[in-house]
Parts: structure tokens; sequence; C-alpha cells
């Protein structure tokens, strides 16, 4: 991977330096016309000093100091684009895969658009509809990144059609992953493809993606199939303010890791339909998912070299307690259905009111175990049936939040949920299902000039795992450049282990421009921390952290 990067920086370097000397020479001594192009990018730093804390079960740490660290560079000139993204790991903080080491340029690129055509060869982030068969992006807060690094083509032939085609490996962590991804994509805008069309109120879009993986057989005593394929259907309709849109997908058997090797076809369904009105809006979602586990390495397993995505359709969280049993998506096995109101029930500039009602649930699937086989005599593990809800409960979520504002000096938020999360099934093998309620009040007072107190208060009830925990935090803005906040999080209802721990901490940052400094110390529990249905393991810390970010 190093000398594939220096070479293909030394091709940009190239690139450009030639392009300037060729620009100079045409223009000879007309400088004004020579344009060098504009650079840009963002650095991030995050590090923490850690303290062993043998109460909260947070270890000693050989370094004492590990850290995070990102560079984008990024340089644009007319229709040539070039990047290229520095990382550093040393080594990664905990929590993150220690296959994370090391420093090196793990992104770079090169992009060049004429009329209708694109062109980028290097590392890439491409998303294919929903996902369902192709979904390659980064996700930095998880140590998520399965970029690919290959060959891309865009061409819009004609107005309203769009085409994607792309060839490379994927990204995992400090190298690549030994599976060969091949893909295309075709989406057409019906409205503006066809001009007799372009001023009718329904809109249309109708997509298609196929999507190949190719790696050599390596089991002896399994008849591996080497290019496993996955394609998937979508389509849009709009009309006024109702929207509808949907994508079907299926794969076919895929002996892998994650399925125990069975060789039943995988399939996903998502469909969402959504109405909004002036102060109103409603929308309601369901995802099936069977067997849709998709890398292009048959042999990974937990976050590495996934290839597609099951989105999950529950309520995303931000408050702490609300996010202590998050849900991660079943690929292989999951039936999700989501509903959400929205309602601004006063519409006055400075009281308010607005209500959002969401329900989300997430079953097992209704399966069969079978010992039967294919034609092939290839085991196929189970069957299922269509779309009915299995009888093993995953999660559940009933979500209340309201949200008004007193006048130009105070605004409160008041959440309200009911949670049921299936830790056998999520974390650990065996463990009960945890119900939970959770109550939120965010308050904040602004006061003069640009002086803000918020006070925020969470309190999570179960009776299961340990049990109850309460939250509070105040945080103080000074103006737009200073803040601080103090933390506490309290296991007070822990009558298991007895075990009653605070988990302290206190904050201050500061901001000027596009630079943002902030210094923390204290304790964090141990739990799972998830963005959009993908989860790493958090462990328990105790030390001080630092972090930078500053964009140019």
């Amino acid at each position: 991977m190093r000398n594939n990067t220096k070479l293909f920086l030394f091709a940009i370097t190239s690139g450009i330096l030639n392009s300037n000397l060729l620009i100079a020479q045409s223009t000879q001594n007309n400088f004004s016309n020579i344009t060098l192009g504009e650079v840009h990018g963002n650095i991030q730093l995050d590090a923490q000093y850690y303290i062993p804390d043998s109460t909260i079960g947070a270890p000693a740490v050989p370094e004492k100091m590990l850290s995070n660290g990102f560079a984008n560079i990024n340089y644009t000139r007319g229709k040539f684009t070039a990047g290229i993204r520095y990382e550093s790991y040393l080594n990664a903080l905990q929590g993150f895969d220690a296959r994370y080491q090391g420093n090196g340029l793990e992104y770079r690129f090169a992009s060049y658009k004429s009329d209708a055509l694109e062109v980028t060869i290097g590392n890439f982030y491409q998303q294919f509809g929903s996902g369902l068969v192709l979904r390659s992006y980064e996700e930095r807060g998880l140590g998520f990144d399965n970029a690919l690094d290959g060959f891309r083509l865009k061409y819009e032939p004609i107005k309203g059609v769009y085409l994607t085609g792309l060839t490379g490996k994927q990204r995992s962590f400090m190298t690549y992953g030994t599976g060969v991804v091949r893909g295309f994509d075709g989406e057409m805008q019906v409205n503006e493809t066809f001009a007799k069309l372009a001023d009718k109120k329904l809109k249309v879009m109708i997509g298609g993606s196929f999507v190949s993986r190719f790696q050599t057989a390596d089991n002896p005593s399994l008849v591996l199939p080497e290019n496993v394929g996955a394609s998937a259907g979508r389509f849009q309709l709009s009309r006024n303010n109702f929207n509808l849109n949907g994508e079907f997908a299926t794969k076919i058997n895929d002996p892998n890791a994650t399925n125990n090797k069975i060789y039943r076809p995988g399939d996903a369904q998502l469909l969402t339909a959504s109405y909004a009105m002036k102060g109103f809006a409603v929308s309601v979602s369901a995802e099936r998912s069977d067997n849709m586990n998709f890398r292009s390495d048959r042999n990974a397993t937990l976050n590495n070299l996934l290839l597609n995505y099951t989105p999950a359709l529950n309520k995303n969280h931000t408050y702490s307690l609300l996010t202590f049993y998050p849900y991660a998506s079943q690929p292989n096995g999951e039936f999700q259905t989501s509903e959400e109101v929205n309602w601004k029930a006063i519409k006055k500039p400075n009281y308010k009111l607005d209500i959002t009602v969401n329900y989300s649930a997430a079953n097992d699937l209704d399966t069969t175990h079978t010992l039967s086989v294919d034609e092939a005599h290839n085991f196929q593990g189970y069957k299922t049936r269509s779309y009915s809800f299995g009888k093993t409960t995953i999660f559940r979520d009933f979500y209340v939040e309201v949200n008004q504002k007193f006048g130009r000096k105070y605004k409160a938020s008041v959440i309200y949920s009911y949670q049921e999360y299936n830790k056998g099934i999520m974390q650990e093998p065996g463990a009960p299902i945890i119900y939970s309620s959770i109550i939120v009040a965010d308050l904040t007072y602004r006061m003069q000039g640009e002086k803000t107190v918020r006070v925020e208060l969470q309190n999570l009830n179960t009776k299961q795992d340990k049990q109850d925990w309460a939250q509070a935090m105040v945080e103080y803005t000074y103006n737009t450049n200073w803040f601080g906040a103090l933390l506490d999080q309290y296991n007070y209802g822990n009558e298991i282990s007895k075990e009653r721990y605070h988990y302290y901490s206190a904050t201050i940052g500061y901001t000027k421009n596009a630079n943002r400094i902030t210094l923390s110390y204290g304790k964090q529990r141990q739990g799972i921390f998830c963005v959009g249905g993908i989860c790493r393991q958090v462990p328990a810390s105790n030390g001080i952290t630092l972090s930078v970010t500053s964009s140019f």
C-alpha cells in the first residue's frame, strides 16, 4: 500500500506541475490568466491520557497516552480534483480495533470531470440507492472505513439518466481485503428525461444496481462460489406533499463466517412513505433482511469489509441514557418497522410548541430450521414465512418529545421513551430482555449578551442489567468562543452487585472561526456506541482527553 501511494502521489504532482508549465508557456507573459487552483482541508486530533481505575473496570494502558489523528488536503483546479488523507494511530484510542496502528496516507484520489463524464482513480466512497447492495462510507467515531480503492466512472448520457461503474478493493484497517468488488448502477429521473413530463406534479425516479465480489475459494472442504452477485431495484414517487420510495435486493448463495456457511440466497426490502403539510408530517417505514450480510471477504466478521448496509429504522437518539441500549442492524434476519408523527402545535416565533411521537420495532424472522438441501446438495439452514414478524423481540422504542419556547430567553425539551432491548441477541447470548423507561429534561436559559446556561437531567429505570441510572449536566456558554460543562452519571439503583459508581466529567472548550479545542477530564462507562445501526464496544476509561479540529 505504501509503494502504491508513493507512485500515486508522484503521478498527481507531476500532472499538476506539467499543467502549470503548459499554461505558463501558452500564456507567455500574460500571468493574469494563470490559475493555480485552490487548496482546502481539515485536521482532527483526539488524544487521551489514561488513568487506571479498578472501581469502574478501567484497565491500565501501557502507553499511558493514545491518539487518533487525521488530516485531509484537497486540491481543485477547474475540472480536476485530487486529495489525500494522512492518518495516525499511535496507538489507537481504546475501543478502536487494534489493527488501526501506525501512520500513513490511507486515502488518496484524483478525479477529472469533462462534460457528462467523471473519472476517479484511487480511493472513493460510493452508495447505490439506500445501500442494500453497496454502501462505502466513513464513520470516524466508530473506527469504520470501508473505502474502495480502484477506478470509477460516472456518465450522464442524456439529461436525467445517471450511470456509475466501478471496480476496486475495500479498505481493511491499514491495508486492503483480498476480494475484488465490481459494480454498476443506473438511475433515471423520468421527469427530467422526458420533456413532456417536466411540468407534471407526479415525479418519478427508477433505478437499479448490480454488485459482485470475486474471491478465490479458500476452503477445500466446501464448494464455495468465487463470484457472488447482489442486485437491487428501486423507485421513488412524489406528488405534492406525498412521497413513496422503496428498494428491493437479492443476493445469491454466499456461505460465509456470519451465516454459518449456509447456501441459502439472501434478500432485503425497504419501503418508506411520508406525508407532510404545513405544521404536520407523518412517515412510515418497514425493512426486512434475510441472509443479507454481504462482504468483500467471506471470512470477515464484525464491522470489517462490509459491502452493503441495512439501515436501522429506530429513532436516532443523542441523549446519553436514551442510547444505553442501542439497536444495531441484523442483516442476517430482521423485520423492522417505524412510524413517526411531527406536529407543530403552536407556531408563534417565541412560543413554538413542537411534538414528536415515534414508535419503532424489530423482531427476528418467522423461520423454521431445516436440514433440507438444494439441488446441489448444499445446506440451506432454514425456511421463512415471507413478511411475517418472528416471535422473538429484538428491540422496541416508544418515544415522545415535546419542545416548547417560552419567550426569547427560555426553551425546554421533555422526552419520554419506553424501550425493550434483547441483550441476548445484541450483546451477550443468554442475557435477558431489558425493559427500560427513560425521562429527559433539557432546559436552556439565554442570559444577556451571548451567555447561555443549559441544564440537562436524565433518568433511566429498569429491573434488569445494572438497573437504575441518573445523569445531570450543566453547560455554560460564555460567548461564541468559550464554553464549559460539568456532568455526572450515577448508577444509583444497582441492587444486584451494589456497585454504585459516579461517572463524572468536566469539559472546557474554545472555538474561533474554523478552529475548535476541547479539554476534558472524567470517567466513561463501558457500553455500546452506535451510529445508524453500526456499533462498536466502548471500554470503561478514566483520564484526560484533548480534541482539536480545524478547517482551512
